[in-house]
């Protein structure tokens, strides 16, 4: 992954004004399988304290539609407020939609929960597992920021196995607890049961 580990010189970014304050754009390619995914940084990062990290998996239903299926975007805009209230840390957005499947295979597997199946059961009969999210090259790119300590914004247990097989040290997990809906409850617990995350 010559791109990671070239300068960040080399890699495409910009300055990206937002509603929760000023970031940096990078963009990432990997050339070994061609995910791509962007890092809003917001510095200063400090080599001394563990960086405030949300690695965030897109979700186009939940992120620009607000869909109430799930908590996506909910957790994507709690993130990036709390980045912008600590001062300083990075969000890395992968484009692995509906947990790896795809947004058409995310769409089917709708399809299937509006008949009465839960998230996991529905891949299951796409044929695919639960979750197919790899989390290497997010590792990589934060190792290329300098960054190798992290607190961590999640409620899944694997993403911080997932870093921590690839050498950085997850010092502390954030929860990133959203109100649940009367839409989203199953999917919540769906998640709490079956793949296990910390809610």
């Amino acid at each position: 992954m010559r791109e990671v580990l070239a300068s960040l010189d080399t890699v495409p970014n910009a300055a990206l004004p937002t509603r929760f304050g000023p970031f940096r754009i990078y963009g990432f390619e990997s050339e070994e399988d061609d995910e791509q995914l962007v890092a809003l940084v917001r510095r200063p990062l400090s080599d001394q304290r563990p960086t405030l990290v949300r690695i965030h998996s897109q979700c186009v239903t939940g992120d620009i539609f607000h869909s109430l299926r799930c908590d996506c975007g909910e957790q994507l805009e709690q993130a990036l407020q709390r980045i912008a209230e600590a001062g300083s840390g990075v969000l890395l957005y992968q484009f692995q939609e509906g947990r790896g499947i795809g947004l058409i295979n995310k769409l089917h597997a709708y399809q299937f929960q509006d008949q009465g199946v839960d998230t996991v059961e529905a891949n299951a009969r796409l044929g695919f597992e639960a979750d197919l999210r790899c989390y290497r090259f997010c590792a990589l790119v934060l190792l290329r920021l300098g960054i190798s300590r992290i607190r961590l914004m999640s409620n899944n247990p694997e993403k911080i196995r997932g870093l921590e097989a690839e050498g950085l040290q997850v010092v502390e997990r954030v929860p990133l607890v959203v109100e649940p809906s009367p839409v989203s409850q199953e999917y919540l617990k769906t998640k709490r049961e079956k793949l296990g995350h910390l809610l």
